[in-house]
């Protein structure tokens, strides 16, 4: 398992999808973005542009863990940040299950995540409730995870 965090906009899928190419000619892209808005749905037409046709793509918002046994090579998830975000409402996030989903696969799954706790505290209840989760989820996936790297402008860090 391979851990990619950062910030909006610090290149992490960017890294992420290089990544996956250096491992696998033909990876697996597992996307997690729902296009709920007009905003979103451009937003993931400029990934979907951005992505090198190489990947197989699987599209799984919320069964993560089925997506992962669905997978055949090297599977990169973007992002678990989204995951976390589509399942909030229903409670349904289990971060062991995905965890064992992806050591159970022969080959390398590499997960995009976001930080999101190194700014303000949120006024919101369901904010702060992200916030915490996130930050809960990141450090269970950083702790499995085989290797971590943390992303700032664009540069990749290993930090594990």
């Amino acid at each position: 398992m391979i851990l990619i965090g950062g910030g909006a906009r610090s290149g992490k899928s960017r890294f992420a999808q290089e990544l996956a190419l250096r491992l696998s000619p033909n990876p697996t892209f597992i996307a997690t973005a729902q296009a709920s808005d007009d905003e979103m749905a451009a937003r993931i037409k400029r990934h979907q542009d951005d992505r090198n046709t190489a990947f197989k793509l699987i599209e799984e918002p919320v069964h993560l863990e089925n997506a992962l046994t669905k997978a055949t090579g090297v599977a990169l998830v973007d992002c678990l940040t989204l995951w976390l975000s589509n399942n909030l409402e229903e409670k349904s996030y289990d971060f062991e299950k995905i965890i064992k989903a992806a050591k159970l696969r022969a080959e390398e799954t590499i997960f995009v995540t976001n930080e999101v706790g190194e700014g303000i505290v949120p006024m919101h209840p369901v904010s702060r409730e992200f916030r915490d989760l996130s930050g809960q989820m990141n450090q269970k996936f950083a702790l499995e995870s085989d290797e971590v790297y943390f992303l700032r402008f664009g540069i990749a860090q290993k930090i594990k």
